[in-house]
């Protein structure tokens, strides 16, 4: 590939950029997408005033909403989105910082080196092949290699100690959220299961006899899980139920206004009360019939006096069987995953096993995807293809359709079929037995990293000697030779990929394709007119965290190798800050709340690709007999491992447990003023089995957000006739 090719390959995906963030900007004001663009502030924003637009500005293009997103602070991404949220945000902001550094090395450092490596007749640069741009072109023994190790150690140092002030920040975001936030139920909550059957008593007695006996001081009331049952189901009726009187105008729902019910006689609608502990208390498991009782699962949320005992009970063995009575801290009520509490603890390793397998045999299926895209990027493999199908050939000898096929088809080609990978390894997440959404996501995070890096990576840059020699990793220290020359003759195939994944996959993004389609289709189609507002979504990190650290290997890989990537590298972070940003404070809606907890994951895989580029340099430099930068690189790599071993024990145990010490203070504070009682009666009833008051609280109770934020009151104003079901008028000054 030259340069005109990828020139043209960045001249269609910024043409597909400019008109997807140009089309996004003239439909996020038409009113009838609020629900689309906006779906956050409707859920948990009061309406405030009403403002005016004309029609001709509705139509025209603006760039309000990058303004709006890059002025943003810190402190309104945590309150709108959490901890979760602002880390996410740090991966991105970290990616900015360190490979603008590298790009300032690189660029004005190693790329000429590059360019001038062979004594050679340059051609025009738009004529000029990728590969007189790479490591590649350095003659063997050249005393310029220095000049790459040097470039190693400044962006590796750099790495680590952004990494480290990250991992601190974070650290101190994740111990504050914990002690600052109101009493949590999760902190006085232990998860049991793997409770023994007695044929004498229930599980619940089973397990009130249990911990009354062995913590008789700090054990306060349990909760049993039951199984689908009668009662579930008239738990959903009632939750359709409640979404369609949702809708209703309050001012006619009257206490004396009957009612009438299809097929009965009329009746007066009686309003019920909706808290907690009168819905729990009128619906309580425990007085149900003992053909019921049958419903109970070994498992049950614990409640103890302080956060204190729910740690120990936590983290302590309670029965010689390891398989019995195993006890873990709960979830956030919002964050239970209430459907695999039911699943028998002796199952949960069998399951992990089978859905590794099925995770590895998927793995090694997407082998025949990458291996053709890989194909298209070689002109010998274009050649057969000619051969193999004659009416292609006069097609292929056209230059611009040479230039798209080979520059721009094969990331296309690999981004869509990379689109059934995330709901794949969330299902296999979810068959695990997780029992929180949270750790749901946290899994499937862990198989869509590893999947993404060895698809789009390894098997990118190995595809060829895999297909055609098996004996590629015959020898554990040929690996760094492989990979040495694989991956500068791949790099091309790498800055397309950016271009095609990374920039058209964020204006998707922001676009929402299928929520537009399915609001068109709704409005349009079925010709509904009540607003969905139960299908609000949540944050998709399972998808986005392995995206933005794919393109931070790449760019690691190939700081060194070929530093052309960078600018486009740099292109789409900053795209990323404002498109995240926009659909934190917009769209996404926070259900839950993980404290930040997938950091260790950004950590550990920013580490492995500065290890691989160390590995990678190591076997560049054997290739090109410079045995004196290879020297240097051993250091090196032994360095980056220590500082990792620091991080881990520094700063990952906070990620793991919780400090006894600030749970004792919270205790503490908590007797001091007075409020145990209250808290006590708080978490009796916080995990409730019941979808309807779970959606109702974590609506209105867990979506804080600050009402000072004055860049936001424009797009307030445009949520006004949503919510009103009338006209909307637009705030000129604001959404423009």
């Amino acid at each position: 590939m030259d340069v005109s090719d990828l020139l043209t390959s960045a001249g269609i995906n910024i043409a597909i950029c400019v008109v997807l963030l140009s089309l996004y900007s003239i439909l996020r004001k038409q009113p009838g997408n609020a629900c689309v663009y906006f779906t956050r502030r409707l859920v948990s924003e009061p309406v405030r005033g009403t403002g005016a637009i004309s029609c001709f500005e509705r139509f025209v293009p603006s760039t309000g909403w990058i303004a709006k997103a890059g002025q943003a602070t810190d402190e309104e991404i945590l309150a709108v989105g959490g901890v979760d949220a602002v880390a996410f945000m740090r991966i991105v902001v970290f990616s900015i910082r360190v490979f603008i550094i590298a790009a300032v090395i690189c660029l004005f450092i190693v790329l000429p080196v590059n360019y001038y490596g062979q004594d050679m007749q340059h051609k025009e640069i738009h004529s000029e092949s990728l590969e007189v741009f790479t490591i590649g072109n350095v003659k063997e023994d050249s005393k310029w290699l220095w000049v790459h190790c040097l470039a190693l150690y400044l962006i590796s140092c750099s790495a680590c100690v952004l990494l480290y002030f990250e991992y601190k920040n974070i650290t101190k975001m994740r111990l504050a959220h914990i002690t600052g936030s109101p009493p949590n139920p999760s902190h006085f909550t232990v998860l049991v299961r793997g409770v023994p059957w007695s044929p004498d008593n229930s599980y619940s007695n089973s397990v009130e006899q249990f911990f009354s006996t062995y913590y008789p001081e700090s054990y306060l009331s349990h909760q049993m899980v039951y199984g689908s049952c009668t009662v579930d189901k008239l738990m959903k009726d009632a939750e359709r139920m409640y979404r369609m009187l949702k809708s209703i105008d309050p001012r006619f729902l009257d206490r004396s206004l009957p009612y009438c019910i299809p097929g009965g006689a009329a009746h007066p609608f009686m309003v019920l009360n909706l808290r907690a502990d009168s819905v729990s208390s009128s619906t309580s498991m425990d007085r149900l019939q003992p053909s019921q009782r049958r419903q109970e699962c070994p498992a049950a949320f614990v409640f103890f006096r302080t956060r204190y005992a729910a740690l120990v009970a936590a983290q302590v063995l309670q029965s010689s069987n390891p398989m019995l009575w195993v006890t873990e801290l709960a979830p956030e009520p919002h964050d239970v995953y209430w459907s695999n509490l039911s699943i028998p603890y002796k199952q949960v390793w069998l399951r992990k096993i089978t859905t590794l397998i099925a995770s590895v045999v998927f793995m090694f299926l997407f082998l025949l995807p990458v291996t053709f895209v890989q194909g298209l990027t070689q002109l010998e493999h274009l050649d057969q293809l000619s051969r193999r199908v004659p009416f292609l050939k006069g097609i292929l000898k056209q230059e611009f359709i040479h230039r798209v096929v080979t520059g721009y088809l094969p990331s296309v080609i690999l981004m869509l079929f990379l689109y059934a990978v995330p709901p794949t390894m969330m299902l296999f997440s979810a068959m695990e037995g997780n029992i929180s959404r949270s750790q749901r996501k946290r899994s499937a995070c862990i198989k869509v990293l590893y999947f993404t890096i060895w698809n789009v990576f390894f098997v990118n840059v190995l595809s060829g000697s895999i297909i055609r020699q098996l004996t590629v990793f015959s020898s554990f220290k040929d690996a760094p030779k492989q990979l040495a020359r694989a991956v500068p003759t791949q790099a091309t195939f790498f800055t397309t990929y950016v271009l095609s994944s990374g920039w058209a996959s964020l204006s998707c993004e922001i676009m929402q394709p299928f929520p537009l389609i399915c609001n068109f289709f709704r409005k349009f189609i079925l010709r509904t007119k009540v607003e969905p507002s139960s299908c609000a979504l949540t944050f998709p990190h399972h998808t986005e965290i392995p995206r933005l650290l794919l393109f931070v290997h790449i760019g690691f890989t190939c700081s060194i190798m070929a530093p052309l990537i960078l600018p486009f590298l740099l292109v789409f972070f900053f795209l990323a800050f404002l498109v995240y940003r926009n659909q934190i404070l917009n769209v996404y809606v926070r259900k839950y709340e993980s404290g930040g907890e997938f950091w260790p994951i950004v950590h550990n895989s920013a580490i492995f690709s500065l290890l691989l580029t160390q590995v990678i340099a190591l076997g560049v430099f054997g290739i090109k007999r410079s045995p004196v930068a290879s020297g240097f690189i051993i250091p090196l790599i032994l360095l980056t491992l220590l500082f990792n071993e620091y991080c881990r024990q520094r700063f990952s145990p906070v990620f793991k447990r919780r400090p006894a010490q600030i749970l004792i203070e919270m205790d503490q504070q908590d007797e001091q003023l007075g409020r145990k009682e209250e808290i006590h009666n708080q978490i009796r009833s916080a995990y409730f089995q019941n979808p309807i008051i779970s959606h109702q609280v974590s609506i209105n109770s867990n979506l804080p957000l600050s009402r000072n934020t004055s860049h936001h009151q424009g797009d307030e104003d445009n949520l006004h006739g949503l919510k009103s079901l009338k006209p909307l008028r637009y705030s000129t000054s604001s959404i423009r």
